[in-house]
């Protein structure tokens, strides 16, 4: 016997059930009638880990890459990509991730982190970055896997999707940004200063007024740090921006969504994310609608902000459940 449930409960119920893998009416009518409830997804970052191995893979006769491993040897593999170019990866990069059924695997981009020679920008392009990604699949002889990235991670991630989607089983993207001309003109070239007209009056200072016109020019002339990690993230960030993420076109990623419409997808976006603004995130769901569109309300860019993070996470937990009931 079924309680009455409205418009609204029904709905939500019938998210609830989908993820935990549940594709059906059919299948959601047998659950209710067994009696068995809907748990709801965790949506609390995982304690920290430690890795279980790590290493260094030479991928041109320049590069080496550092890598690791941590969660489950055996469980499902998902690699993370980092943001920047140039940020690297930290610990608390794993925590997105259960680690009782996840093969959580990190590395460090070209020229990032423990990635050498540092801050290098010879044969350091988006293309070499997704060889390299597929170097280190064939390397840990993973057959497919899970590819999870936020910010210039979500640029890489559906970059290198389009190039390998037969090795992707689903993606969560954070913080979306495409690399066009007007995201690169809104964070550079004065968009954001909209809303710190502050901060951006003592970027801008820095450049004398005939050298204006093009800031990210500009500061690729004058990129050196005594800090060595914010020297790669600068320098390697100003590469690929004033290269246009060498990419063949400004749409170039929209206008190849039809080669991953296919694969189980999630779009986190913060409402107020400064950085990688929600214009973008939009036009990617516009283009993509097959995709889940997750945006959270309060929050920014970082990943770590408790909205997102947790939104994160869930959708990582989705995942595993779907994968866990053979879909």
């Amino acid at each position: 016997m079924f309680v009455a449930i409205d418009v609204a409960g029904r709905k939500d119920l019938v998210i609830r059930a989908q993820n935990f893998g549940v594709k059906s009416e059919p299948e959601l009518i047998d659950m209710m009638e067994s009696g068995k409830e809907l748990p709801e997804l965790n949506r609390n970052l995982y304690p920290y880990v430690e890795p279980y191995s790590t290493g260094i893979l030479k991928v041109s006769d320049i590069h080496t890459i550092y890598w690791e491993q941590s969660g489950n040897p055996t469980g499902h593999p998902v690699v993370f990509l980092h943001g920047g170019p140039g940020g690297g990866t930290t610990p608390s990069n794993r925590r997105f991730f259960d680690p009782d059924f996840y093969r959580i695997i990190l590395f460090d981009q070209r020229g990032a982190g423990k990635s050498t020679p540092h801050a290098c920008l010879d044969q350091n392009t988006t293309w070499d970055l997704i060889d390299d990604i597929e170097k280190l699949r064939q390397h840990l002889e993973i057959p497919e896997w899970q590819v999870f990235g936020g910010s210039w991670g979500s640029t890489l991630a559906l970059a290198y999707s389009q190039a390998h989607p037969d090795k992707v089983t689903g993606l969560v993207l954070r913080g979306i940004f495409l690399l066009r001309k007007k995201e690169i003109d809104w964070f550079y070239e004065g968009g954001a200063a909209a809303i710190y007209p502050d901060a951006w009056e003592s970027f801008r200072d820095l450049i004398p007024e005939n050298e204006r016109s093009c800031f990210v020019d500009a500061y690729s002339k004058r990129l050196n740090s005594d800090d060595k990690e914010t020297q790669a993230f600068a320098r390697i960030e100003n590469h690929y921006f004033l290269n246009k993420g060498f990419f063949p076109s400004d749409s170039f990623l929209l206008d190849n969504i039809d080669n991953i419409r296919h694969i189980n997808a999630t779009i986190v976006q913060g409402r107020y994310d400064v950085c990688c603004p929600m214009m973008s995130a939009w036009d990617l769901h516009k283009a993509w609608p097959e995709a889940d569109f997750k945006v959270v309300a309060d929050a920014g860019h970082s990943a770590n902000e408790p909205g997102i993070a947790a939104e994160l996470v869930a959708t990582n937990e989705k995942l595993k459940n779907l994968i866990k009931n053979g879909h």
